[in-house]
């Protein structure tokens, strides 16, 4: 049992980490916050000290503002249903016992280390380019007119390929809560006369509550700042802007950096209520 010479001696020694980390997320938040407050254009030369709350007027009347929050949160719950779906799928099938069983995991969870701008331009050039991509080719040979999937499926088009880079993910944590089912539940379930879907309904879902609110939550957090995909493929253009990439066309391209921080704090806003949301859940599948 920890004594409280023990327990002091480890916060002193971990309190270089914890101040290290504060450092790294308030300093660059403290920032931006005050950035926010700021007409600051440096290629104009325009430094205006405390414009009050000008910039987020500014920056949530209009209506880029509303169309990317609307195209964030239907980016990540599109592909939030997708890796869901098909992860819980994948991982019923790669607990059977099937040849080549570890080299098939391999490869399932393989695109989760593939970089987003690799994976992008790999989706962007290979599989959804109207000329030589291989969706092209596959219409061609169906007798079909091939699709410019970037501009007539634009949002479409993202979620497929940040979900192809999630899905692994998705797929690891469900497979890891499936194996740590007791088989003695299946088979007692399998004895009774129960059939598969039975089994897969009143059984495995239960068992896959938690580790699905896991997913959810980590993969929310995330897929938020989506902005590589975006820039590699569509430039934010046909309906694609996010919020975050919103953000980066206010700092970078409209070189306005008061207005892209006061993007920021919203951004940090909407990520923080929608991490509170999902904890709750989370906590209430956890505490069940």
């Amino acid at each position: 049992m920890a004594t409280q010479h023990s327990r002091s001696a480890a916060r002193f020694m971990i309190s270089p980490a914890v101040i290290l980390l504060l450092g790294w997320m308030l300093v660059p938040l403290i920032m931006t916050l005050y950035f926010s407050f700021l007409d600051y254009r440096p290629l104009r030369g325009i430094f205006d000290c405390c414009v009050g709350l000008e910039n987020y007027s500014r920056f949530m009347g209009s209506s880029s503002f509303w169309d990317s929050v609307t195209t964030t949160l239907s980016m990540v719950g599109g592909i939030l249903a997708i890796t869901l779906v098909l992860g819980v799928l994948l991982s019923l099938l790669l607990d059977q016992p099937i040849w080549g069983q570890g080299i098939v995991r391999i490869l399932v969870i393989a695109p989760f280390f593939v970089m987003p701008t690799v994976s992008a331009l790999v989706w962007k050039n290979m599989f959804m380019n109207p000329v030589n991509g291989l969706l092209a080719y596959l219409w061609k040979f169906m007798g079909l007119q091939p699709i410019d999937w970037l501009s007539e499926m634009p949002l479409f088009s993202i979620i497929v390929i940040v979900s192809w880079q999630w899905l692994p993910f998705a797929t690891l944590i469900l497979l890891t809560a499936i194996q740590s089912l007791d088989s003695e539940q299946i088979e007692a379930a399998e004895m009774d006369g129960a059939g598969s879907l039975s089994r897969f309904v009143y059984i495995i879902m239960p068992h896959l509550a938690r580790a699905i609110t896991v997913v959810i939550l980590i993969q929310t957090i995330f897929l938020l700042s989506i902005f590589a995909e975006i820039f590699v493929t569509t430039g934010g253009a046909f309906g694609t802007r996010t919020l975050t990439y919103l953000i980066y066309q206010r700092i970078i391209e409209s070189q306005n950096i008061g207005l892209g921080s006061a993007g920021g704090i919203f951004a940090v806003i909407l990520a923080n209520i929608l991490a509170i949301f999902l904890m709750r859940i989370v906590g209430k599948n956890l505490d069940a």
